[in-house]
């Protein structure tokens, strides 16, 4: 037991095991994007900064992935969405999606908040509105802010980002890296992912 933990534990650093997140290579090999160096460290500044960039939060998302945690930027950025929503009717449907896929006991990606939040959130969803997952949403945003970010800051993933970004800079003035190997440090991201 303790040998496999060992290995999972590991997987955040060699996400070169991750063949199953990876696109078919004909569908990322021609694009590149145009990233600085500047941009990519700019991401260890704030965990707000790197999720309001596009490719920070890709770069994030994958992160999770590879550590098996990625029902928490999805249920952040599910109740990004939701905050968004004007009609009533999509409201209350896209609600009790988020509800009955993060939030319920045993959801099929639950997140890990208390019983307290939870019960909350249940009755805050009985009559919701853009506002009914502001607790629950922060408490997750906090436990991402505190446990995972810095992860990924120290992950071998994030670092050879940093390090590309470099030794691309100093080969040329525009900056570009490849966006196979932006995404992210050798695991690709799907457009889906980069938005």
């Amino acid at each position: 037991m303790k040998t496999r933990l060992g290995c999972l534990s590991n997987k955040s650093d060699s996400y070169s095991d991750f063949s199953e997140f990876l696109p078919p290579a004909h569908e990322t090999t021609a694009r590149c994007l145009k990233l600085s160096t500047d941009e990519v460290v700019r991401w260890s500044e704030s965990f707000d900064h790197l999720l309001s960039h596009k490719y920070g939060l890709a770069a994030f998302r994958t992160f999770l992935k590879t550590e098996f945690s990625d029902e928490n930027i999805e249920f952040w950025m599910a109740c990004e969405e939701y905050k968004k929503i004007k009609s009533s009717t999509k409201l209350v449907s896209k609600a009790n999606k988020i509800f009955k896929e993060f939030i319920d006991v045993q959801a099929p990606r639950e997140v890990n908040i208390d019983y307290r939040t939870r019960e909350k959130t249940k009755q805050s969803l009985e009559d919701p509105s853009p506002t009914s997952l502001n607790e629950v949403q922060a408490k997750v945003y906090s436990l991402m802010e505190k446990d995972s970010y810095p992860r990924f800051l120290r992950s071998k993933m994030y670092q050879d980002m940093v390090n590309r970004a470099h030794a691309q800079g100093q080969r040329s003035s525009m900056h570009a890296i490849p966006l196979d190997k932006m995404c992210l440090g050798g695991l690709h991201c799907t457009e889906k992912e980069i938005g």
